[in-house]
């Protein structure tokens, strides 16, 4: 999109008014934002005379695709071109950006989809341009032709007149046939970023001479998404809107949403499971004209940001969060695991696809709002597993500051299995490590420790005595899942204190992987089961089948065919006996 330049004529009240994304569109490469990669390909392509026959521009919503094609156009059917700097005040340049010029044809892929305005461009490319070097077909929104329209452009996209060119721009490239990908050059035109819009936005207001203040202009960036126009409407909305100072706080009014400290004490009251106050800052919000999808647009950007720097301990760049709230926000991100984040992701993003379809926004939100309080007071399922394989289910500790509403018989029964209510342990007798007590030992330990634990503990064989009270388990790298679980924590401490109290010292574990079963006991391989040993051919032995004889008379029969297997012995037991399948 473009940079701002000279303020434009204001226009008269004859002439009525003219959108800033209109006044402000880019007039040469060197105006377009964030597609400067672009701007450069084709800058060079004129510069060499390598200008293609066909392109086809594609991305986001308002990022510059169809002006980049007018100003391909400009630089191709300027006066003083083909050039890179197209005057902007020649007859063609004139009539190119007014979209009047008759050597350029802008077409609306979406009204003029059918086979037959296709088969009239195909007849018109051979009358060669009235005025300028190029004829030029400029189809916006290109995905929207039928098959049989795209399928009549097939030979003249391949072979055109040496006059024409071909620009396509679409926002759905996966809808363009192969077909015509192919006769191409495809350019990816990307999101522009925050920072770039603001940057643009501002240089507006200056031109404009409106007064806005820094973070209006942010959050008006931050909700375009990536699109130049989208954030120049919302923009120019907003400065109609207003009729002195354009503040953050008119354009949330302005769009429906809350301040960012409003949704920052939401997020800080979801995550330390405070229901009540949830419900006061929702009500007090919905008073001020708050919109429910927006609302969880909101939630969706800021767990977006706590997931980031939950992962990178960086706050992202583009995070909606007040610079004064940095550190706050960083002690937010670290008070929830990450799992608990993305969990609360899926849950913003289904509640996103309900208000869709309910008559009932408000309730949707307070049931994902309440829904994300509780995440804390889930028990993971590995922790259930590792609860259970210890012999008992210790009770859920909630983070400090957390509310918490366990029923009180619920709470007395988990407090009654934890272990550590659960009486003295049972005595064992301590007994030396050495080589030859390491077997006996570790049979013990993997008893000890719990069926689950000590099956994945068992693929290791037996540990290495790798010196003076220290001991290390080799899993082979066909075992590297069982190695993984085996390097947590808590499941290696476990291990550990189990060994030393058997053993009556004080052990060392490590865990490493090893390229062979080092260290492991040669595991006894069960013999493979006796091959099927088939009799005969087939329709012989049912020939000889006493069975199958008996039904040939009764019926008076014949054997047309017998499928491979009949006739195959069934598996024999340890005596040689044959089983009998059940089926």
């Amino acid at each position: 999109m473009a940079k701002a330049g000279k303020n434009p004529d204001p226009p008269t009240a004859r002439e009525g008014y003219t959108v800033l994304a209109r006044r402000y569109r880019p007039e040469n490469f060197q105006d377009l934002i964030g597609q400067e990669h672009i701007a450069q390909a084709l800058v060079n392509a004129i510069e060499h005379n390598r200008v293609a026959h066909a392109y086809i521009f594609t991305g986001h919503r308002g990022v510059g695709k169809t002006s980049t094609a007018r100003i391909l156009a400009k630089a191709l059917n300027c006066d003083h071109g083909p050039t890179t700097k197209p005057c902007g005040k020649c007859s063609n340049c004139v009539a190119i950006a007014l979209g009047e010029d008759i050597d350029v044809l802008e077409i609306d892929g979406a009204s003029n989809n059918k086979v037959e305005e296709a088969r009239d461009l195909r007849n018109n490319v051979q009358y060669k341009p009235t005025r300028g070097r190029f004829k030029i077909y400029i189809i916006d929104e290109v995905h929207m032709l039928t098959p049989q329209a795209f399928n009549a452009l097939l030979k003249t996209l391949e072979e055109p007149p040496p006059h024409v060119k071909f620009i396509f721009a679409t926002t759905e490239i996966g809808r363009i046939p192969v077909t015509i990908l192919s006769r191409c050059q495809r350019f990816d035109f990307a999101g522009i970023g925050v920072q770039q819009i603001a940057s643009h936005l501002a240089e507006i207001a200056r031109l404009e001479k409106r007064e806005v203040e820094p973070e209006a202009i942010d959050l008006i960036a931050r909700r375009a998404s990536g699109s130049m126009r989208d954030g120049q409407s919302l923009f120019d909305q907003a400065l109609a809107f207003s009729t002195g100072v354009l503040t953050k706080d008119l354009v949330h009014k302005l769009v429906g949403t809350v301040d960012e400290e409003r949704v920052f004490d939401m997020a800080e009251a979801v995550l330390k499971g405070h229901t009540l106050k949830i419900l006061e800052i929702l009500e007090d919000a919905t008073r001020r004209g708050l919109l429910m999808g927006e609302l969880v647009d909101q939630l969706i950007g800021f767990w977006r940001d706590l997931m980031i720097t939950s992962v990178s301990s960086t706050v992202p760049a583009d995070a909606g969060v007040p610079s004064s709230h940095l550190g706050r926000f960083q002690e937010l991100a670290k008070s929830a695991s990450l799992d608990t984040i993305l969990a609360g992701l899926d849950i913003l993003a289904l509640a996103k696809t309900r208000l869709k379809g309910t008559h009932h926004p408000r309730a949707m939100v307070e049931l994902c709002l309440m829904r994300l309080s509780r995440l804390g007071d889930l028990i993971p399922l590995g922790q259930i597993l590792e609860q259970l394989q210890s012999g008992g289910v210790r009770a859920q500790t909630a983070p400090p500051g957390r509310e918490t509403l366990p029923p009180e018989g619920l709470k007395k029964k988990y407090l009654s299995e934890s272990p550590g209510n659960n009486g003295p342990e049972p005595e064992v007798s301590a007994v030396a490590l050495s080589a030859d007590t390491l077997p006996g030992i570790w049979t013990q330990v993997l008893a000890n420790i719990g069926p689950m634990l000590g099956a994945e503990v068992k693929k290791c064989g037996l540990p290495a005595i790798s010196g003076p009270n220290s001991l290390v388990l080799c899993f082979p790298r066909a075992y590297n899942h069982a190695l993984e679980l085996c390097q947590d924590p808590n499941r290696l401490s476990r291990i550990q204190e189990s060994l030393n109290r058997i053993s009556g010292q004080a052990w060392v574990l490590r865990v490493q992987s090893v390229p062979d079963p080092i260290g492991m006991e040669a595991a006894k391989a069960e013999p493979a089961p006796e091959p099927a040993r088939p009799k005969e051919n087939p329709k012989d032995a049912a020939e000889k089948d006493p069975l199958v004889r008996k039904a040939l008379e009764v019926f008076g029969g014949q054997i047309v065919r017998a499928d491979a297997g009949f006739g195959v012995y069934p598996p024999a037991n340890e005596d040689g006996q044959q089983i009998e399948d059940d089926n």
